[in-house]
């Protein structure tokens, strides 16, 4: 399966932001990296630049890659909203990201491997596709056999976040995607207008 597997820390100081959680390297050298460090001055980036920028940091954020996105942005911009809000409502809308957001791994990496690794239903059936898209009313849950999964326990017991659009039933393992976020819950630090200018070109 592609995917991106890199240095994190690298791309997370190229943005400026700890886009892939909790970094220490990161928050030891939170500028872009290179030769000269946080000495080198960096001129004004044209638009197109800091477009593509704003790109990057949503595939990276999110975890697809360049195909996949385009994809979904073709798909946003067919639709009846605003481009640059169902294009992020579509990105949260994956199972993976879903299954991050119920706090069933920390990360948005784990969760892919989680799902592709078939520890995730979806209305009680097997579901190893993290681009899946979920509907409203959708019920995601931990497989039976992997509810004892160390890494799933620990994930879920350190979890604080709470998001109006999915509820949580800790006894069962499985929570609800209630609706489509609306732009305003979505915590993603994406402007995603400089996305739908750049692929508009």
């Amino acid at each position: 399966m592609a995917r991106y597997t890199g240095p994190k820390s690298k791309i997370a100081r190229k943005f400026g932001e700890a886009i892939f959680g909790d970094d220490k390297s990161f928050e030891k050298k939170n500028y872009p990296p290179g030769q000269h460090g946080n000495a080198r001055r960096r001129g004004k980036k044209s638009e197109y630049s800091v477009q593509l920028m704003e790109k990057q940091k949503a595939k990276y954020s999110y975890g697809i890659l360049e195909k996949q996105f385009r994809n979904l942005f073709a798909k946003a911009n067919r639709s009846l909203g605003v481009t640059g809000e169902v294009l992020l409502q579509l990105c949260e809308s994956r199972l993976d990201n879903v299954v991050y957001r119920m706090g069933v791994s920390p990360t948005r990496s784990g969760a892919r491997q989680l799902v592709s690794h078939r520890h995730i239903t979806v209305n009680g059936e097997l579901v190893n596709i993290p681009s899946y898209s979920l509907k409203p009313g959708d019920v995601v849950g931990v497989r039976e056999k992997s509810k004892s999964v160390q890494s799933i326990q620990d994930s879920l017991s350190a979890n604080s976040s709470v998001y109006e659009w999915i509820t949580w039933n800790s006894e069962k393992m499985e929570g609800t995607f209630v609706t489509i976020p609306e732009r305003i819950q979505i915590p993603e630090n994406i402007k995603e207008q400089l996305i739908v200018e750049l692929y508009s070109k």
